[in-house]
């Protein structure tokens, strides 16, 4: 089960809120830049990183197993999506590494 459910069935309080929308824009301002900069080194448009990022974010977080959880984009994973992107192209690395199968 979603631990979303959980800490909202034990009572979310507004100081809790405003506690996490702090620690989401502190997170955004870290990797919303660096998703940009992955899909750039990866052959794919800016833009495809936001959609990456943002999904991916809300994804981790709605359906992530912790109350306390960090996920987004590393560095260190241009070496592999551009490999990737260079032996397949851009569309099969991107939608590998959304969906989690590797490259």
């Amino acid at each position: 089960m979603p631990k979303v459910a959980t800490v909202l069935s034990e009572g979310y309080g507004p100081e809790s809120f405003r506690r996490d929308v702090v620690a989401a824009l502190t997170a955004a301002i870290v990797a919303l830049p660096l998703s940009m900069a992955i899909a750039v080194a990866s052959g794919v448009s800016p833009d495809r990183g936001l959609y990456a990022a943002i999904v991916g974010g809300f994804l981790v977080s709605a359906l992530g197993g912790s109350r306390f959880q960090i996920g987004g984009p590393a560095g260190a994973f241009i070496v592999l999506v551009a490999a990737a992107a260079a032996r397949f192209g851009a569309e099969p690395a991107v939608s590998r590494n959304f969906f989690g199968r590797g490259c």
